[in-house]
């Protein structure tokens, strides 16, 4: 069983906690889009990136100082958004961190697939990017089936606890034997399910960790989630499509 999740935008350089385990699988593709992006002029790249002049600045220097071999940090470490904070990956036990290198994964726009342990450098380059003067039109075309085949090689079953942004580098290719199962975060809203995306990055991340630390192997353990009071509804779920529902109030985290 594998767990395919969303990278953050904002990164972050840690090379003290954990050391590097792995490069990434798909590093000879990372490095042609790192040769499109320095060939780019800065303002190419702001209309590449739909930034502000403020990160704007701040990426081109990270992207003047970026060296994919040296000075790398663990993936599972490089990401500091909400999911991940809520993951608390510097807190897991070493069985807990030997089950995510083997089993969780980082889909990612510039990577395109990492483990936990892979070494990267901070990037920005969203999935969705318009790749004006590219060879390929979108990143969804440049990376085409290349995840979705690697995903499954070692498994059938991916939980998909990832954005639907980066859903689409798996999904398109499913075929007969595999399967996504995609997790889905509800709570009441004016008498209404809805999915409130800061809550669901944090449910996201608070599941993963206790995948890890349960080393869950079968997709049915998870329905036993119960963290902010999230309940497995089995009325409105399916094989493929979990939800889980909470009237928990979020004010009070």
């Amino acid at each position: 069983m594998k767990i395919i999740i969303a990278p953050a935008k904002i990164m972050k350089i840690d090379r003290d906690s954990f050391p590097i385990q792995s490069k990434p699988q798909f590093l000879d593709k990372t490095r042609i889009l790192e040769r499109f992006l320095k060939s780019r002029s800065n303002e190419q790249l702001k209309d590449l990136w739909h930034a502000s002049e403020n990160v704007t600045k701040q990426s081109i220097l990270q992207l003047e100082n970026m060296n994919l071999d040296e000075r790398l940090t663990p993936a599972i470490l490089a990401f500091s958004g909400i999911q991940y904070q809520y993951m608390a990956p510097d807190l897991f036990t070493q069985p807990a961190l030997d089950y995510i290198q083997k089993n969780l994964r980082i889909l990612s726009g510039f990577y395109g697939m990492l483990r936990p342990f892979d070494g990267v450098c901070p990037y920005r380059l969203e999935l969705n990017t318009k790749m004006v003067g590219f060879r390929d039109y979108s990143l969804y075309h440049f990376w085409g089936s290349d995840i979705a085949e690697n995903l499954f090689q070692e498994d059938n079953i991916v939980i998909d606890l990832a954005s639907k942004q980066y859903t689409r580098l798996v999904k398109p290719y499913l075929s007969q034997g595999r399967q996504l199962i995609t997790v889905d975060f509800q709570e009441l809203k004016n008498d209404k399910w809805k999915t409130v995306g800061v809550h669901a990055k944090m449910a996201r991340g608070e599941m993963v960790r206790y995948i890890a630390e349960k080393q869950i192997k079968n997709p049915t353990d998870l329905q036993d989630f119960n963290d902010f009071e999230f309940q497995f509804e089995p009325d409105v779920s399916t094989k493929d499509h979990y939800v889980f529902r909470t009237e928990f109030d979020f004010t009070r985290r």
